[in-house]
Formats: C-alpha cells, structure tokens, sequence
C-alpha cells in the first residue's frame, strides 16, 4: 500500500494551514524559478504527479493548455482540488503516482512538484513518464534537495543558545528509505543523490535541459527575509529535460 498521509485528518488539518496551502503557488518560495522552467503551455495536454490542490493544474489552464489531467493518491487533497476548480477540461484522478499507465504520447508536458521523493522506486517511474509523453515532450519536476534529505532528521544543528550552526549532512550516499518528520507526523521519503536523480533520467530516454538547486535571488531575499538560511544550504533540487 503506498503512503497516504494526507488522507489521515490531523496530517491533512497541518498540511491545510501551510501558508502554500492557503497562498497558493504565490505562495511557494520556489515557484517562480519552477515557472521559468515550464515550456510553452498554451495547446498542450498536461499531466501533473503528485497534483495536490490543483494549482498547478489551474495555472495550466490559465496558460490555456489544451487539457491537464492531475494524478493524486490522496482522496482529500483532490476532494479540496475539485472544490476549487471550475473547469472540465482539468480532470482529477485517484491513483498512486506510482501506478500511472497511460498509452504512449498521451501528453506534451508531465509536471510534479514536491512529491517524487515519496515515490521509491524512481527509475520505473521515469520510464512510465518517457512512454506517455510525446517525442520532444517535457519533464519538469522538484524535489526536496538529496542534502537535505539525507539525514531523517531534516533539521539544523544548534548551538548552546538555540542558534542554527549548519547543516548536518551524513549517509549521502546510502540511499533509500528515511523516517522523517513533517507536519509533527512520521513521514516516509526516500533519499538519492543528485547523480542517481540524473543517471536514472538519462537511462530512461531524456535529455536534461536545466537543472537548479535555487538559489535565492536578491529580491526573494529582500521579500522574504526566512529565505536567509536557503543561502546556506538546498533544500529543492529542480529538474526540466525533454524526450529524446
């Protein structure tokens, strides 16, 4: 059975009041560099992993996508989608990210933000992705930065006072499972290394055309002053390649 956290009602209350959660993609400090790296919308039939409560489903349309199509496990998160979507040409479906099987060329553009590094078994899916898009379709996605999920943790190290002295890293290249804490719940992610992220792209058929580990600029900087400590290490690695 994969992970459903989002489906358990205390999970689901904390994850409804982050502030992306309310905010929307404004709301997402890497949105704007995710933006940059999206091809030309406009015609295009879109898939989204991992979809949530369909912003970016929504932004597709906005950027009039001929049509999206947003995959989800979690029954509340695409109950909430629905509610606040007024489109038939989004459609949302319940199903494992894992589980996708579309016919070959079904779509032009695949999206997933912030929910790869839930999926175990990444190579598979990187296969499935390549076999339902179109020759030259596009394949962007972010995921949490392999420093920073490397240790279960997730958390800075702190000095006497409760200053955040650094960032441990440790067991970088012991991939798989990790235990982590979210949202003050037990939560299953799965660590790789930049390299296995790229390898496992390349050896599926794509061609990397950007990659990010984002960097703040000076204006997000100057707008969000909590994005200082981003300066000091990657918490999102963000990923654009093409079908070969």
């Amino acid at each position: 059975m994969k992970q459903n956290k989002y489906d358990e009602s205390s999970f689901f209350t904390n994850y409804s009041q982050m502030a992306r959660s309310i905010g929307g993609l404004d709301a997402a400090g890497e949105w704007s560099f995710f933006r940059q790296m999206l091809p030309e919308l406009a015609g295009t039939r879109v898939l989204d992993l991992g979809c949530g409560f369909g912003w970016h489903c929504r932004y597709a349309r906005e950027q009039h996508a001929r049509s999206v199509v947003g995959i989800d496990l979690s029954g509340n998160m695409l109950e909430r989608a629905k509610e606040m979507t007024d489109d038939e040409q989004i459609e949302y479906r319940q199903l494992a990210i894992e589980d996708i099987d579309f016919p070959a060329g079904e779509f032009d553009i695949v999206i997933s933000s912030l929910a790869l590094h839930y999926v175990e078994h990444s190579g598979d899916l990187f296969k499935k992705v390549h076999h339902c898009l179109t020759p030259g379709g596009a394949f962007v996605f972010s995921v949490e930065h392999p420093v920073f999920t490397a240790l279960a943790g997730q958390d800075w190290h702190y000095g006497a006072e409760g200053e955040k002295l650094h960032w441990p890293l440790d067991d970088y290249h012991r991939e798989g499972l990790r235990q982590s804490r979210f949202l003050e719940h037990d939560v299953v992610k799965y660590h790789r290394t930049v390299s296995t992220y790229i390898n496992l792209l390349l050896e599926s058929g794509f061609e990397l055309k950007q990659l990010s580990e984002l960097a703040p600029t000076k204006e997000l900087l100057d707008s969000h002053p909590a994005w200082q400590e981003e300066m000091r290490r990657p918490m999102f690695l963000l990923v654009s390649a093409v079908k070969k």
